[in-house]
């Protein structure tokens, strides 16, 4: 793993009105440096929006305690996920996400610049995230929980050190 973020473009979507219709959304461009320069952001990556694990426990837990981690000097929380971003939207809207901005990363290529790029083949995802939360100061990688045995087509889904209780403890540290 690098210690700074991975460089890339992602490609996102986002409200404009002047477009008018049903679907009021234009592609966006977002940089590595857009979100990461001169900001302290947390990270809570996950294998797949609408999965068990990442809907019930994973994601709504960053939400729950955004508050608290925003209050600990962090600038913004972001869930990364190879997915599109229109199913991103989606997922955070099924589950009322008002905190946490949705983060897709459909090509995997921050995953993948990140050492975290698996194959879910296993349970027909092709290729995902593996589950860890991080904090990145101005690009600089400072702390990474990921998730125990981090292996191709992994038999199960550790969920143990990459939640927002694990997090908030490290910043009040």
């Amino acid at each position: 793993m690098s210690l700074t973020v991975p460089n890339v473009i992602f490609k996102t979507r986002v409200r404009d009105e002047s477009i008018g219709g049903d679907n009021p959304f234009r592609w966006q461009d977002v940089s590595t440096d857009d979100i990461f320069k001169g900001k302290k952001i947390v990270v809570l990556a996950l294998p797949g929006a609408f999965t068990p694990t990442c809907s019930s426990t994973h994601l709504p837990g960053f939400e729950a305690k955004y508050p608290e981690i925003i209050a600990q000097g962090v600038d913004e929380v972001y869930c990364l996920s190879v997915n599109d971003a229109f199913t991103m939207f989606q997922w955070g809207k099924h589950l009322g996400i008002k905190n946490v901005k949705m983060l897709p990363d459909g090509n995997g290529d921050f995953t993948r610049g990140m050492g975290m790029l698996v194959k879910k083949e296993n349970l027909g995802f092709g290729y995902r995230s593996w589950r860890y939360a991080m904090l990145v100061d101005d690009k600089a990688i400072v702390k990474v929980f990921s998730e125990p045995g981090i292996a191709d087509n992994h038999p199960e889904d550790p969920f143990t050190v990459s939640d927002a209780d694990t997090m908030l403890a490290y910043l009040k540290q």
